[in-house]
Parts: structure tokens; sequence; C-alpha cells
């Protein structure tokens, strides 16, 4: 975040039942300017002085004739229209559309049409239910911490993938046989996918190493090269024997991940599942 960026210390929204839309918006002013304090009614005060969302028909609201709406046709909604202002504060410009679209435009559509979302949802379980004495403010506060939470959660991750580049860029230049081998685990996927790499080796939380197959393109989940069916599901002993690789300890039943205990018989397991492709291939 820019650190000569200021947002108003106060910041005004609806009262009532909210809604992802309101509870999210507040959640992101709270995250670029932790001291702000928010105040919820059914009038904005005249001559307010700070950030008026989702009511007012003003900058930061959707609810007016002529609303704007994304090239692809998704309708802004507060948390998407504050989004768009103050994202690049937070993330790259890059990063930041990419957040618009894979969690900001879901909820936008959502508030907008009365579609099911379930983060949406989980949200409206904070309001008090009928017959409740508890306090709206005070429910919109916990439901507030909560999405603050999932910001907060998704910006570090995000911000872990960028500095996940150098690890991953100095593993693809010593990659042999279309093999990298990370240094650490790190997020990669971002960085391999789209290049020749077809396994990606790493050291394993649980001890040894692991390795995975490098999927086709960023949109799906097929493989490049998978572990070999005979392998799937196998572990142990079993799967020693079959493989002929005598570390070789577990392949996912789905053949995208090996576990071994050596990184020399990890590398061995992604080689020998690619000679094996081959010629079935050849056959």
């Amino acid at each position: 975040m820019k650190e000569n960026d200021v947002i108003p210390d106060k910041a005004f929204t609806h009262s009532g039942k909210f809604h992802a839309d309101d509870v999210f918006s507040a959640a992101l002013l709270t995250y670029i300017n932790p001291n702000i304090q928010f105040e919820r009614g059914l009038e904005v005060p005249e001559n307010y002085e700070g950030i008026i969302f989702d009511i007012g028909l003003g900058k930061f609201d959707h609810h007016q004739a002529g609303a704007p709406v994304r090239e692809n046709g998704t309708p802004y909604a507060a948390f998407g229209l504050l989004w768009k202002e103050f994202g690049t504060r937070i993330l790259n410009e890059e990063e930041a559309e990419k957040f618009d679209e894979s969690f900001v435009q879901s909820l936008d559509y959502s508030d907008n049409t009365g579609s099911r979302n379930e983060l949406a949802e989980l949200i409206s379980l904070f309001n008090p239910v009928w017959d409740s004495k508890e306090a709206v403010s005070q429910c919109f506060q916990e439901a507030k911490e909560f999405a603050f939470t999932i910001l907060n959660k998704k910006f570090k991750r995000i911000e872990s993938v960028q500095r996940a580049e150098v690890i991953v860029q100095e593993a693809m230049k010593h990659a042999k046989n279309q093999i990298a081998v990370l240094s650490i685990g790190a997020p990669w996927k971002k960085f391999i996918i789209g290049t020749e790499i077809e396994f990606v080796v790493s050291p394993s939380e649980r001890g040894g190493y692991s390795a995975q197959g490098v999927p086709i393109d960023r949109d799906s989940n097929e493989l490049k090269i998978a572990y070999p069916e005979a392998w799937r599901g196998k572990r142990g002993d079993e799967l020693a024997e079959i493989s002929g690789i005598a570390t070789l300890r577990f392949c996912h039943n789905s053949g995208f991940l090996i576990a071994a205990d050596t990184l020399e018989d990890a590398i061995k397991a992604c080689e020998q599942a690619k000679m094996i492709m081959l010629s079935q291939f050849k056959d």
C-alpha cells in the first residue's frame, strides 16, 4: 500500500439488514485504514465528511439508474466500486484485476441479481434472527471482522505467490529433462504453467520430497504427464515393488502427485512416468 494514500477516518452506509456487499466494503476500507469508524443509518447526514457507500446514490453506490457495469456485463456493487477505486493501493494493477475477476465480481453479481453465492449466504448468517435481542451494530461488526479475515488471508496468499517468483525462476533456470526442482515448497503454478516444464519437485512438509505433474494450461486440471495408472492409489512397499523405485512411497489416486524419501527417487519417478507415457504413445 502507498504510504501517502489517505482514507478518511469515518464512513457511512445503510442501516438495517446487512449483506456481503456492504460488509466486504467495510472490511476493505478497514484494511486500508484500520482507524476508520462506520456509521449506519437510513439517510446520509447532510454535508457528511467521509466515505459514503451502498447508500446515497453517489460514487460508491449502485442502486441508481445507469449504475456502472463492467465490460463483461457484470454490474458493479459497492464492493466492486470501492475495489476499482482503491484495489491498486493493495495489489499491483495485474493482481488487482485478477482479484476483481476471481473474488469481487461474484459478490457484486449476487448483490445485484439475488443469485446464490455461498460466501454471501455465510455473511447473512451474522444478521440477528427475527426474535433476537442482539444489537445489529454489534452483529455488523462481527461480520466485518469475519470478512476482514478473509480479505487479509487472500491478500497475504497473493503476496506470497509474488515472493515465490525468484525461487521458481531459479528452479526453471536449472531444470533438466523438463523437471524443475524447487529449493523449498513454494507456489509455482503461476510461473510454470505455460512453459516447457512437465514436473515440479520440492521438499515435502512431511519429510522427503513430493512431485507434481504440470497442468496443460491454467484453466484445466489435465496434466501434461500423469503418473502411471498402475501406481495410483498405491503406497509403501507395494508401490516400490510395482515402480522399481526404492523410496517411492505414495502416488495419489488421480495420478497428479507422488512422494518419495529421496530427491533422486522423486526425480526418477518423474522420468519413469514420462518414459511410460512415451512408450504408450508409440504403441
